[in-house]
């Protein structure tokens, strides 16, 4: 299983997880579904939403990626919409699996992830060594 580094654990100040630690070598990867989201969602649960999206738009841009260390449940409530399989066969239940973000269906969803003023969602500050 490939290791993200440098991709957010989970969402700050929360317990929204946005990676693994480690394989399910027991079971194997949890299969990735298409979770609907219903607008009475809690505003935690959007942020959360958002706050991957972010993450993920950063620290990947336009590019396929694979699913590697990325939760299974937080993908699940993108997947299908804003985030879709970039190969054909696409099997949902493996950790080498390639992703990449459909940027026009995230724009429309989050669009305050791709505006020039948002908040950096990788924790890497620009002005640390100054």
């Amino acid at each position: 299983m490939l290791k993200h580094r440098g991709f957010p654990g989970r969402l700050p100040g929360t317990d929204f997880q946005f990676t693994i630690r480690r394989a399910n070598v027991k079971e194997g990867p949890t299969k990735l579904v298409k979770r609907e989201r219903f607008r009475d969602r809690k505003t935690a649960d959007r942020a959360a939403d958002a706050g991957f999206m972010a993450a993920l738009w950063q620290y990947f841009g336009e590019e396929p990626f694979e699913r590697g260390n990325l939760d299974a449940g937080r993908l699940s409530w993108l997947f299908g919409r804003e985030v879709v399989p970039a190969e054909d066969p696409f099997d949902p239940a493996s950790y080498e699996a390639l992703l990449r973000i459909d940027v026009a269906r995230a724009r429309q969803a989050f669009p305050e992830v791709f505006a020039e003023d948002a908040p950096d969602a990788l924790g890497e500050d620009d002005d640390w060594e100054d």
